[in-house]
Protein backbone atom coordinates (compact mmCIF):
# COMPACT_ATOMS: atom_id res chain seq x y z
CA UNK A 1 0.00 0.00 0.00
CA UNK A 2 1.85 3.34 -1.04
CA UNK A 3 0.60 6.92 0.80
CA UNK A 4 1.53 10.13 -0.06
CA UNK A 5 4.19 10.23 2.21
CA UNK A 6 6.60 7.50 0.19
CA UNK A 7 8.12 9.63 -2.02
CA UNK A 8 10.42 7.17 -3.08
CA UNK A 9 8.74 4.42 -4.28
CA UNK A 10 6.38 6.76 -6.05
CA UNK A 11 9.15 8.20 -7.86
CA UNK A 12 10.54 4.27 -8.56
CA UNK A 13 6.98 3.56 -9.88
CA UNK A 14 6.83 6.45 -11.64
CA UNK A 15 10.17 6.14 -13.38
CA UNK A 16 9.49 2.38 -14.38
CA UNK A 17 5.86 3.12 -15.74
CA UNK A 18 6.49 6.21 -17.66
CA UNK A 19 9.84 6.27 -19.24
CA UNK A 20 8.00 8.59 -21.99
CA UNK A 21 7.53 11.73 -19.65
CA UNK A 22 10.05 13.54 -18.52
CA UNK A 23 9.02 14.70 -15.04
CA UNK A 24 11.04 18.50 -15.24
CA UNK A 25 8.21 19.75 -17.20
CA UNK A 26 5.15 17.86 -15.81
CA UNK A 27 2.28 20.03 -14.57
CA UNK A 28 1.30 19.14 -10.88
CA UNK A 29 -2.31 18.44 -12.15
CA UNK A 30 -0.93 15.47 -14.63
CA UNK A 31 1.50 14.43 -12.04
CA UNK A 32 -1.25 13.94 -9.28
CA UNK A 33 -3.20 11.94 -11.85
CA UNK A 34 -0.17 10.07 -12.37
CA UNK A 35 -0.02 8.83 -8.88
CA UNK A 36 -3.66 8.69 -8.04
CA UNK A 37 -3.31 6.08 -10.83
CA UNK A 38 -0.51 3.63 -9.42
CA UNK A 39 -1.28 0.67 -8.68
CA UNK A 40 -1.18 0.03 -4.99
CA UNK A 41 -1.64 3.68 -4.11
CA UNK A 42 -4.54 3.90 -1.44
CA UNK A 43 -3.95 7.07 0.10
CA UNK A 44 -6.79 10.23 0.16
CA UNK A 45 -6.64 12.00 -2.92
CA UNK A 46 -7.24 15.53 -0.60
CA UNK A 47 -4.48 14.95 1.15
CA UNK A 48 -1.96 15.72 -1.56
CA UNK A 49 -1.03 19.40 -1.60
CA UNK A 50 2.08 21.34 -3.89
CA UNK A 51 4.78 20.52 -1.17
CA UNK A 52 4.47 16.82 -1.83
CA UNK A 53 4.23 17.33 -5.73
CA UNK A 54 7.17 19.13 -5.64
CA UNK A 55 8.98 16.32 -3.27
CA UNK A 56 7.56 13.78 -5.63
CA UNK A 57 8.76 15.41 -8.85
CA UNK A 58 12.40 15.79 -7.50
CA UNK A 59 12.47 11.91 -6.60
CA UNK A 60 11.22 11.46 -9.73
CA UNK A 61 14.11 13.86 -11.64
CA UNK A 62 16.75 12.04 -9.07
CA UNK A 63 15.68 8.42 -10.15
CA UNK A 64 16.48 9.12 -14.21
CA UNK A 65 19.83 10.37 -13.13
Amino acid sequence: MIKWTDIHDIAIELADNHSEIDPQYINFVDLRKLVLDIEGFSDDPDRCGEKILEAIQMAWIEELD
